[in-house]
């Protein structure tokens, strides 16, 4: 069966946002098994981690970084791998809605400075151009 290009589009975004949230969530569970929260810590909902975001030290935002940064990028990649056009842009895309979502996360979820700058810059649309251009590169 031969999808119609803007349809196989819409597809690829849509395929590339569920699989990197997947992949963001599951670095995210697997995170506190590899490096424990801090001791106090309620890591469980939103309030218990603005309550106690104070004890975090700089190793307790390494997978949430890695989750949002490896999530952007395999979504926009696969992103790349399916759109029948646009590829880059389309990847761009799954990298915008990311950085959304990042930007929300800030809003909820105050961090360190440093590391909602290092989130926001890094993380989703360079990841996502990065994708993109392992996909297209001639």
């Amino acid at each position: 069966m031969n999808l119609n290009p803007v349809v196989k589009n819409i597809f690829a975004i849509i395929l590339g946002v569920i699989f990197g949230s997947v992949v963001n969530m599951g670095i995210i569970m697997l995170s506190g098994s590899v490096i424990p929260p801090p001791e106090g810590a309620d890591v469980t909902s939103a309030e218990g981690l603005k309550m106690s975001m104070h004890l975090f030290e700089p190793k307790h935002f390494l997978f949430p970084f890695l989750a949002h940064a490896l999530g952007t990028f395999l979504g926009a990649l696969l992103t790349a791998l399916v759109a029948a056009t646009h590829k880059l842009k389309l990847s761009m895309v799954v990298g915008a809605l990311f950085l959304i979502g990042g930007m929300y996360n800030v809003f909820i979820l105050p961090s360190p400075f440093w590391f909602t700058i290092l989130d926001l810059v890094v993380a989703y649309l360079p990841m996502a151009f990065l994708a993109a251009k392992l996909v297209t590169r001639k």
